[in-house]
C-alpha cells in the first residue's frame, strides 16, 4: 500500500494507540499517505453515540493531527479527515460544524440508517428488505450531496433475504457511485478479521459495473494501518471481478466540503 485514508483514534472509543504510534508505523511500513479519518461527530441532541468522537473533542482531534503533519512533513504525507454517516436531519449543521476545522475530506460510512437514534446497526443479519433499500437510498443521497471522498465497506449491511433483491439494490448503488466517480472501499479490517464483508456477491456486482475500488485497512491499533496480511485476498476480490484498483486520491480540501 502507498496510502491509507481510514484510520482511527482513541476518541471513538474502540480504538487504541496514540496518533503518533500511527503514524510512526505507517513511516516503517512503507506508507507516502496517511489519512486520519476517526468516526465523525454528530450534533444529536439528549443523545450521546458511544461509538464516535463528541463534538467537544473534534478542536483536540484536529490540533493533534495538524501539529504531527508539521512534524512529519518531511517523512509522510499526512491529511486530517472524518469518517461520517449521512444523516438527513442532521446534516447541514453537521457540515457547519466541520466548516470551522481544516478537515480535508470526509469518507462515507453508513453504520446506521435514518438518524440512528432508534434506527438498527447495519451490520447486523437482517432479512428485512427495507432495511436494505434504505441503506443503499442512503448511500445513494449522500454520494449524490458530493461532500464524500469515498464510500468506506459499502457492503456493511449484514442481508440475509432474497439474493436478487440484493442485487438490484447493491446494483443501483454501485452505479451511482460509478456515475459519481467515488470510489468503493474493500475493507482491509473485514478480511482480516473475517467479518461478513468484504461480500463476495457484491464485488461481482461492483465489477460488473465498472467501479474503481480502492484499499482501505480501518485501522483501529498503530499496528494496523497497512494490514499486511489482508492484501493477498484483497488482491484476490480485485482480480477476480476485474475492479481498477485506485493507489492515492486527491484529496480536495476544507473548501470543497
Amino acid at each position: 500500500m502507498i496510502a491509507n485514508y481510514h484510520t482511527h483514534t482513541w476518541r471513538c472509543h474502540h480504538a487504541s494507540g496514540q496518533e503518533r504510534e500511527y503514524v510512526e508505523q505507517a513511516i516503517r511500513s512503507g506508507l507516502k499517505i496517511l489519512g486520519f479519518s476517526d468516526h465523525a461527530p454528530v450534533p444529536f441532541r439528549n443523545y450521546e453515540s458511544t461509538v464516535r468522537m463528541l463534538p467537544s473533542q473534534l478542536e483536540d482531534y484536529v490540533s493533534t493531527l495538524s501539529a504531527l503533519k508539521e512534524e512529519y512533513r518531511h517523512d509522510i504525507e499526512i491529511h486530517i479527515g472524518l469518517e461520517a454517516e449521512y444523516y438527513p436531519d442532521l446534516f447541514d449543521e453537521q457540515m457547519e460544524m466541520f466548516s470551522a476545522y481544516p478537515i480535508e475530506y470526509l469518507l462515507l460510512g453508513q453504520h446506521f440508517i435514518g438518524n440512528e437514534v432508534g434506527a438498527p446497526y447495519c451490520g447486523h443479519p437482517t432479512d428485512r428488505e427495507d432495511i436494505l433499500r434504505s441503506y443503499c437510498s442512503q448511500c445513494i443521497r449522500a454520494m449524490k450531496t458530493g461532500k464524500y471522498l469515498y464510500l468506506a465497506h459499502p457492503d456493511l449491511i449484514y442481508y440475509t433475504g432474497d439474493p436478487s433483491v440484493y442485487r438490484q439494490a447493491m446494483t443501483s448503488l454501485c452505479i451511482t457511485a460509478k456515475e459519481l466517480d467515488i470510489p468503493l472501499e474493500i475493507n482491509l479490517l473485514g478480511i482480516q478479521i473475517h467479518r461478513h464483508y468484504p461480500n463476495a456477491e457484491f464485488w461481482k456486482i461492483a465489477g460488473a459495473v465498472g467501479n474503481r475500488v480502492i484499499l482501505g485497512s480501518d485501522a483501529h491499533a498503530p499496528q494496523d494501518v497497512t494490514r499486511a496480511a489482508a492484501l493477498e485476498k484483497a488482491k484476490d476480490y480485485i482480480d477476480r471481478n476485474h475492479l481498477t484498483l485506485i493507489e492515492v486520491l486527491p484529496i480536495p480540501g476544507r473548501e470543497d466540503l
